[in-house]
């Protein structure tokens, strides 16, 4: 299980000429008779300009809330030109694109962000997130480990942390980050479940099978843990529960279906293969057939 990166302000088509109005643009004495016209070069008030552009940023934050992601993109680059050395603007503006799955530009703002803000968590927790989204493990951890000696109790941050140390093999690190971000949210099932996955690769599949349960007490409707759980039951001989849950997985969630969304959710070695052979049994195959019929 991966964790990836979601009072609405009416734009005003006019913002522009109010804040020209506010900066005093309009305010230029009548030339002297016969002297040559210059153009008008407008005398702009920086703090001003740096103002509207955290008010422009904070519009795009509260677009962010309401899922309106374009209009907020719009906002964000209008803020980071007008209020460039603030990094709210960049942090919202990477923050977008980390959304939007543009994952170069977004990290190119946020960097940009921490060079303005060092100490804020924020930055370092969504960086760590986008690092690992493009794969750089390392980078991932270390800027996740620098905002959790900030601020430690942010569940989400150990999550990702959790997995950073997973894709780079160091599972006991792995289990203990998880572990702190169950402390810390009792019911952050995905923690669980990743738990269940490390458990899994060690060959200890019993405490795997404990993991996934207990992650389907905490919310029964995820398709994870249920398939996982259904592999694990069906491996150890359990086979006409294990395939009750495996449908029921794909029933909640068919995406469960492609070993590839497995594998991008931090699915080992042994379950895929495991997998594979239980998607092989005649009645696997006539549910993903008809799955792949409906889609």
């Amino acid at each position: 299980m991966l964790n990836k990166l979601r009072e609405q302000t009416v734009f005003k088509g006019n913002w522009l000429l109010s804040l020209l109005v506010s900066v005093g643009v309009w305010q230029c004495s009548v030339p002297v008779m016969g002297q040559m016209l210059l153009p008008y070069t407008p005398q702009l008030n920086s703090e001003q300009l740096e103002q509207q552009g955290l008010e422009v940023a904070e519009e795009a934050a509260q677009l962010i809330r309401f899922q309106q992601h374009d209009l907020a993109l719009s906002r964000a680059k209008l803020a980071v030109q007008l209020a460039p050395n603030k990094y709210q603007p960049w942090f919202i503006l990477g923050t977008l694109y980390i959304i939007k799955q543009e994952l170069e530009p977004g990290v190119e703002a946020l960097e940009k962000a921490l060079v303005l803000e060092p100490e804020e968590v924020g930055i370092k927790f969504t960086l760590g997130n986008a690092y690992f989204q493009q794969g750089k493990y390392q980078q991932a951890a270390t800027a996740l480990e620098e905002g959790l000696e900030i601020k430690a109790d942010v569940p989400s941050a150990q999550f990702d942390l959790g997995n950073a140390y997973f894709k780079l093999g160091r599972m006991a690190e792995a289990i203990a980050v998880y572990q702190k971000a169950v402390a810390q949210q009792e019911e952050f099932w995905p923690a669980v479940n990743n738990i269940g996955l490390i458990k899994y690769e060690q060959g200890n599949i019993s405490s795997a099978i404990e993991h996934w349960q207990k992650a389907l007490e905490i919310d029964e409707e995820q398709a994870e843990p249920i398939l996982a759980l259904g592999v694990a039951l069906y491996i150890q001989g359990q086979k006409e529960e294990g395939l009750k849950l495996g449908e029921a997985a794909l029933e909640l969630d068919s995406n469960y279906g492609e070993i590839q969304h497995l594998k991008d959710n931090l699915w080992g070695e042994k379950l895929i293969k495991d997998t594979q052979t239980f998607f092989t049994t005649p009645q696997m195959q006539a549910i993903l057939a008809q799955l792949e019929k409906d889609s």
